[in-house]
């Protein structure tokens, strides 16, 4: 009995259409008819997967390494590889469009590919990747013979998988290239890393982050102010995933971004919000700073940790003694501490209030 499936496909992207096309296919299979619907279409996806760099001349950043990165494979002298830094910077996206130049089509037959989510203890290294490593390729049209073993997150590996990854690395280096990507590289043991050739991924300059932003803005066609892109560069701290996650989870929330829909949907406290608080902690009595900042925090839902952390950002650009405004970050550092730790926000407000009102003191005592 032929079964009917239906598959629901939103497109395309050249007509910038939401018009929902009904594809219907007949296979040969026993049961009742089937439909299934599927919502995977530019709408659906998210933006950090959409607008994924595709090849080596797309990535936003780190052109020096990129450029080292390609010549090496272009003249067919690819090391093994350990790219670090901190997350969205660009380090799986490298590698991927990478492996899309050496491989092509054939990319699905050529790389094994294993993060976090996977299960990537001793008998894995012993058995799946030790496998994959050891046979040799025969795919045809592929311009790079050489297999390429991708380890996102390799951090998270133990050290028992790590010890038996460095004897698979050196035994099978004829036919396979390893690339490991980590956050932080002394979680990754020595023997490991002189293995392979680092490169260091360090966040995104704003200009880079702008460029990208804009790019995307562009394509979608999004109603952005200055301000609210200057509010997403500054909140993604050199993080692009962080950027793009912001910036489409604001355009759900508001037709307009604008910098206080970047603030209200990230839940960060405003710049304009950062100075009233600053103002009454440098001049207002205990008292009244206590009752304004707590009415603050009900009223627009702010955390006291994200609060110190701004007013830290202040504390470093206002004018202060040397020895006061030390004593002063040394305090906050405490406090912030402390509330990691799920001390009560009450208690830790008050210790914030105490800490500047003794900073003040001490401004007065040295002006005398």
């Amino acid at each position: 009995m032929a079964e009917e499936i239906s598959f629901m496909e939103i497109d395309d992207d050249q007509n910038n259409t939401n018009t929902a096309a009904i594809v219907t296919t007949t296979v040969k299979n026993k049961g009742k008819n089937v439909i299934v619907s599927t919502g995977t279409g530019p709408k659906a996806a998210p933006w950090v997967e959409k607008y994924r760099p595709q090849s080596l001349a797309d990535v936003a950043a780190h052109r020096d390494i990129v450029d080292t990165i390609d010549k090496l494979a272009s003249t067919n002298r690819l090391p093994h590889l350990l790219l670090y830094g901190p997350p969205g910077t660009g380090k799986t996206s490298t590698v991927l469009a990478l492996a899309r130049k050496l491989y092509g089509s054939q990319m699905h037959n050529m790389v094994l590919e294993l993060n976090a989510s996977d299960d990537r203890g001793i008998d894995v290294v012993r058995q799946q990747i030790q496998d994959f490593a050891s046979t040799q390729s025969i795919s045809f049209g592929v311009k790079f013979s050489v297999k390429l073993v991708l380890l996102d997150e390799a951090d998270a590996m133990t050290k028992d998988a790590q010890f038996a990854l460095r004897r698979v690395i050196e035994k099978y280096t004829k036919n396979t290239r390893f690339a490991l990507i980590c956050n932080h590289v002394n979680k990754i043991i020595p023997a490991v890393q002189s293995r392979c050739t680092r490169f260091r991924f360090a966040p995104l300059e704003t200009y880079h982050v702008s460029e990208r932003l804009n790019h995307v803005i562009k394509a979608e066609g999004l109603d952005v102010t200055d301000s609210g892109l200057k509010a997403l560069v500054r909140l993604c701290n050199g993080d692009m995933r962080k950027a793009l996650n912001i910036l489409q989870s604001t355009h759900m929330a508001s037709q307009q971004i604008t910098e206080e829909a970047v603030y209200l949907c990230t839940g960060n406290p405003l710049p304009r919000d950062i100075e009233q608080i600053s103002h009454w902690l440098l001049n207002e009595p205990f008292a009244v700073s206590w009752r304004k900042i707590s009415e603050i925090k009900t009223r627009k839902g702010l955390a006291l940790v994200d609060i110190i952390r701004e007013v830290t950002m202040f504390v470093f650009r206002i004018r202060l003694p040397s020895d006061v405004r030390v004593q002063l970050i040394n305090q906050m550092a405490d406090i912030e501490y402390r509330l990691s730790f799920g001390c009560n926000d009450k208690l830790q407000l008050g210790s914030l209030i105490s800490a500047f009102a003794q900073a003040r003191s001490a401004v007065v005592a040295a002006a005398k």
